[in-house]
């Protein structure tokens, strides 16, 4: 029987926790960390298989013989712009503890600012209560952009909540339950939006989507007079100093960010002390290592035995 190839490994994640993800898995092949001292001058040549989140800067020169890249996140556009990336599928990461955390993170941020979670923590500062209007969650339409496997499990809490749902995706994919738009509708889909929700892949398309100029396209209908917007996808998507400019002017009520231009955010950000926005320090859907390396498991799995990849990355597309 011939030797199953060793998976690489070169996650930029806790270590503690990689390594415990690490015992029981892969329990048929070998395992190289590049991150443990003693991988690190191991010979990568004739391996199939890499794990990788902001691997290093000589991991694909080292690993030739790649097969399978497999991203350490459901995020790709990190691995697609690694220099020396080799022209072999890639799988992104998709798991429902993954999804269900992210939808769990967005109903909580569009439910904190349905019930004015900030203007009450303000008054409790100053311990002095004074009575909000408490609208319904069906008086708010929720737009999300980004309408694939995220954001489908998103829509369905939220709807549930009671929220008015709509869904934006580039090709205006059909969700049953839902009213979506493609691209060519979206004015449509903003003018409607009081809530909008970003959930996009970063592709060069929607690099800097999130600004001013989207904002003010945004419906000023809602009960709170002016739209709020939620990124729980990529940083790169947002113009801060837009979505700064817009809080202050009134062109946004409030923001809820998970993800930054910059990561971490730098100290000397504006939206560290702005009273309308909330902020989470990425990780409104971070990865289960330990699920990772059971999805990779089943993937390897399936192409050894000769059945096709799933979750294979359009290069193309950029997700």
């Amino acid at each position: 029987m011939p030797t199953k190839s060793p998976v690489i490994i070169d996650l930029k994640f806790d270590q503690e926790q990689v390594a415990a993800a690490l015992k029981g898995a892969f329990p048929d092949r070998e395992v190289i960390n590049l991150l443990h001292p003693a991988s690190r001058n191991r010979d990568l040549s004739g391996i199939d298989y890499a794990v990788v989140w902001k691997p290093g800067a000589d991991l694909f020169s080292r690993a030739k013989d790649l097969k399978v890249v497999f991203s350490g996140g459901a995020g790709v556009d990190h691995v697609l712009t690694l220099p020396g990336l080799p022209d072999v599928p890639l799988v992104r990461f998709v798991d429902p503890s993954l999804t269900t955390r992210m939808s769990e993170w967005v109903a909580l941020q569009c439910l904190l600012h349905l019930r004015q979670h900030r203007a009450y923590e303000a008054q409790r500062q100053k311990r002095v209560w004074r009575e909000l209007a408490q609208p319904e969650a069906k008086e708010f339409t929720i737009g999300i952009m980004g309408f694939g496997v995220l954001g489908q499990d998103a829509a369905a809490k939220l709807k549930t909540l009671g929220f008015n749902v709509i869904g934006w995706s580039k090709s205006g994919r059909k969700v049953e339950g839902f009213e979506t738009y493609d691209e060519n509708g979206l004015d449509a889909f903003l003018a409607k939006t009081d809530i909008l929700v970003g959930l996009l892949p970063l592709t060069p398309e929607t690099k800097g989507i999130f600004n001013t100029g989207l904002f003010t396209r945004l419906s000023r209908k809602g009960p709170f007079g002016a739209p709020v917007f939620v990124n729980g996808g990529r940083g790169g998507s947002q113009v801060e100093a837009d979505i700064v400019a817009s809080l202050n002017d009134g062109t946004l009520h409030g923001a809820s960010l998970d993800v930054f231009e910059q990561e971490p955010l730098p100290l000397e950000s504006p939206l560290w002390s702005m009273d309308k926005a909330f902020l989470t320090p990425h990780a409104a859907a971070a990865s289960d290592v330990g699920a990772l390396f059971r999805h990779v498991g089943e993937q390897i799995e399936r192409l050894e035995s000769g059945k096709p990849l799933e979750y294979l990355v359009d290069r193309s597309a950029g997700y």
